[in-house]
């Protein structure tokens, strides 16, 4: 399939908007409502697009466009409502707003897991994080594990099918020599191995040097989200001959909490690594809600100038663009009305903000009630590129894009979740959730969000079904190892 094949529609029966459920979602005074039948209401907007107002998703038929540029950004540990478009009172984003306006905004978007490197697993495999021994480390914290290379992945699977591939940013799936991105179908990679790392010394956990391009160290003493930002605008730009994946992942707003020209603090914690203090790198001892307004700013400020390299490169209309968390919030995060943070399967440490933009195919101001999670990106995005999944690796994900492009109404199916200590399935509006306490629960999400009536003893038969169910799914996983 050459770049200008079109995405063809098979079929044209007319779309619908989101007939599942009514979806309301408080995010204080400037709240945005998707509801069946009803209006929806403004969206945070800039003065510009005060006017513009979300309504129920619904695909665009008729058109045709080529394969997409697939731009995929990830943010790190940014909370639900922690963008204004999703209710932050204090965090201003209004490049990422935009981004949502130009196309669709997720209200019930969830990451494949509850940390970093198994959500990454999900998005990069299209599968549980326990289908692998490398998504049992939640998260990857040593080199004893990692994504194996024999393993399909989103860009091993688009690279046959003739897209050129490029991470970078965080890759957090294994450490050299044996796990690497360009050992798991990315043509080149720029960025870091491990989970963190301090943002001018690129010093990482064990305070080994970690900002790397390709298979070798790469010397930039810079704030690294403007060295990340920097890059991925260069390789947008670039005179592509086919179509392209680039996934671009930033390890903002992530600890250690530090803004560009926080030189000091990053003196002192670059000490502290260096004396062997795990420690510094964690920065228990720092950031403030201020702080972290000021790095989830420069986190819109960045994308926003990716954004512009994509509009001068000529290719913003054939380019789809996804932005995402990989999970929920830390401490200095904004979740509500949600329960939880990163870490947690209560809703807070697993539903995240996204937003998808294609010109060529999505209308603007759209919101989707849709119930999805990381694997399901993986299926679509294979779809949309023509590409195949390996049959002997079956994916947990699903294609939306029939529902994109089509208006398609996907079955009702489960999300399921697993993390030590704790398990979480959603089917339609019902969640089911044990937490380290050991007690089976069960919440309604159209009236309770936030995870605080729960309805096991007055449905025992929908508990014992949903625990079942997540039950079976658990059984066909690898088991965690066991803790000394």
């Amino acid at each position: 399939m050459s770049a200008d094949t079109p995405l063809s529609d098979t079929n044209n029966s007319s779309s619908t908007p989101l007939t599942r459920r009514a979806f309301g979602v408080a995010v204080g005074a400037t709240a945005a409502t998707a509801a069946v039948g009803l209006p929806a209401a403004p969206a945070v907007a800039s003065p510009a697009d005060s006017a513009a107002q979300e309504q129920p998703f619904r695909a665009a038929r008729g058109r045709h466009a080529r394969r997409p540029n697939i731009l995929f950004i990830l943010g790190d540990d940014l909370g639900w409502a922690d963008l204004s478009s999703y209710g932050s009172p204090d965090i201003h984003t209004p490049n990422l707003d935009r981004l949502g306006r130009q196309g669709v905004r997720f209200t019930d978007a969830y990451a494949g897991s509850a940390t970093c490197s198994p959500t990454r697993f999900s998005l990069y495999t299209g599968r549980y994080p326990g289908r692998t021994k490398g998504g049992l480390a939640e998260p990857i914290a040593d080199r004893s594990v990692g994504l194996e290379p024999t393993h399909p992945t989103l860009a091993s699977l688009l690279r046959g099918a003739g897209y050129a591939t490029a991470l970078i940013g965080k890759w957090h799936c294994g450490y050299l020599p044996d796990y690497s991105p360009t050992k798991s179908g990315w043509d080149e990679f720029f960025g870091n191995f491990g989970g963190a790392l301090e943002y001018y010394s690129k010093l990482g956990l064990g305070g080994e040097y970690d900002l790397y391009e390709g298979d070798a160290e790469y010397k930039d003493l810079r704030y690294y989200t403007r060295i990340l930002t920097e890059r991925a605008s260069e390789y947008v730009q670039r005179d592509h001959d086919k179509p392209w994946l680039l996934n671009l992942n930033f390890t903002t707003p992530h600890w250690p909490w530090i803004a560009e020209g926080d030189t000091a603090e990053s003196a002192e914690i670059v000490r502290r690594i260096k004396e062997g203090g795990l420690g510094g790198l964690f920065h228990a001892d720092g950031g403030s809600v201020a702080k972290y307004k000021e790095m989830v700013e420069d986190l819109d400020r960045s994308v926003g100038e990716v954004l512009k390299a994509l509009k001068r490169s000529g290719q913003e209309e054939d380019t789809l663009v996804f932005f995402a968390s990989d999970n929920g919030g830390e401490r200095f995060s904004y979740q509500w009305p949600l329960t939880g943070n990163k870490s947690s399967l209560q809703e807070g440490g697993i539903r995240v903000p996204a937003v998808l933009r294609w010109p060529a195919r999505i209308n603007p101001h759209q919101v989707s009630g849709l119930p999805l999670f990381s694997p399901d990106w993986t299926a679509t995005l294979l779809e949309l590129g023509g590409a195949r999944p390996d049959p002997a690796y079956p994916l947990d994900g699903v294609s939306l894009a029939g529902y994109l492009l089509r208006g398609e109404q996907p079955k009702e199916r489960d999300l399921f979740w697993r993390v030590r200590g704790e398990r979480a399935l959603r089917r339609g509006e019902w969640k089911y959730y044990r937490g380290k306490g050991g007690a089976d629960q069960l919440f309604d999400l159209a009236h309770d969000q936030r995870e605080q009536a729960n309805r096991a003893a007055a449905e025992p038969e929908l508990l014992a079904e949903l625990r079942a169910a997540w039950e079976r799914t658990d059984a066909g996983l690898l088991p965690y190892p066991k803790t000394s």
